[in-house]
């Protein structure tokens, strides 16, 4: 078997080769050459893989190390034979990380409490199911929208999306993109949208570029419809406008799910993809993720209303990834593919604390 495979996916080198020929490429050097005798590829989200690039080759099954697929032309794989097979949930703690770790940023900067504070989350899948778990720890009033959900599932637990701009302090993306039909999610937040909304909320798109657009999100922040912004994912990656970059308050690279968990996750999973589409008798022996450098929080010296702030910061900053990427808006992808090493809450152990910030630290995931 013949697999190519993209160079900056971790935990994945001395794996993956136990089942045949490899070679391994940066994502954006995939070219309809360099697939053109390959069997299967594992990729990310960097190349678009269409007629453009498959037409001609011998690839069977494209693995995603990636929850989204929506740089998969899914409609000419399944015309033309051609399996594709993501990691959906694979980073969904990482991205609650990001999340949680913003909120915190944002209620300290403005000086508000979070548990004042209502979020509304569009979007509850895997990854928006895990924000709002951790917001109902964190004490806010959460609102969830899903419509195909809703529909499926006939729950009530949901509320409409003109709900959502009406009552939320706070709006979170957690969708695909979803170009056409009944759930189109491409600008879903538009200038209507923008105009609609009532409490003045913050806005965070951790999901994919396309569902916020660009130009009513500047729109928005200039004419103070909404406070602000954090902005994970871009219109036009990685060439993202820079006019934007400026006005938010946390711009990162597309980074929120890159978690070494949240990779080591997604790896495994493509990896049991390839296994079960192949029927590979094969059980890998799956690299382990290197600890953190510092994984003891001592809270001894932090007053107890900054304890629970300090603890997730220290697994996680965004803020340091916003001032980096400000300064060099150029270096987008060399962000993406140079990510240090980042840890979830588990790999962490708080010393010092006491109720009632231990027994949050200890359902939001920490060893206390």
């Amino acid at each position: 078997m013949k697999i190519l495979a993209d160079a900056h996916i971790p935990y994945l080198k001395g794996v993956i080769e136990q089942f045949g020929e490899v070679e391994y490429l940066p994502g954006n050097m995939f070219t309809k050459e360099s697939i053109k005798d390959k069997d299967a590829l594992i990729v990310r989200t960097v190349t678009h893989f269409g007629e453009e690039i498959l037409d001609g080759s011998n690839v069977k099954i494209i693995c995603s190390a990636t929850i989204g697929f929506d740089h998969i032309d899914t409609e000419y794989c399944n015309t033309n034979n051609i399996a594709w097979r993501t990691a959906p949930g694979c980073n969904a703690n990482s991205v609650e990380q990001y999340v949680t770790a913003s909120l915190l940023y944002l209620a300290k900067k403005y000086n508000f409490n979070l548990t004042d504070k209502t979020i509304g989350i569009v979007g509850v899948g895997n990854v928006g199911s895990k924000v709002e778990i951790a917001c109902k720890k964190l004490g806010m009033r959460v609102l969830l929208n899903d419509p195909p959900r809703e529909k499926s599932e006939d729950s009530s637990g949901f509320v409409d999306i003109e709900t959502i701009k009406r009552e939320s302090n706070f709006i979170t993306f957690h969708t695909p993109l979803v170009k056409t039909g009944k759930y189109k999610t491409f600008h879903l937040a538009d200038d209507k949208f923008f105009d609609e909304v009532l409490s003045r909320p913050f806005i965070i798109n951790a999901a994919r570029g396309g569902v916020t657009s660009n130009n009513s999100l500047k729109k928005a922040i200039r004419s103070s419809k909404i406070s602000g912004a954090v902005i994970d994912c871009w219109e036009n990656e990685p060439e993202i406008d820079c006019e934007l970059l400026e006005l938010v308050d946390i711009a990162t690279p597309h980074i929120a799910g890159y978690s070494a968990d949240g990779k080591w996750t997604a790896t495994r999973m493509s990896i049991e993809n390839l296994i079960d589409f192949f029927n590979l008798q094969v059980s890998p022996e799956y690299l382990e993720i290197p600890h953190p450098i510092e994984p003891i929080i001592d809270l001894q010296s932090n007053i107890e209303e900054d304890q629970l702030s300090h603890s997730v910061w220290h697994t996680y900053n965004p803020v340091k990834e916003s001032e980096l990427l400000k300064l060099n808006p150029q270096k987008f992808y060399w962000f993406r593919s140079n990510y240090p090493l980042r840890r979830e809450y588990h790999a962490y152990s708080v010393v010092n604390t006491t109720n009632p910030i231990k027994v949050l630290l200890e359902n939001l995931g920490f060893n206390v």
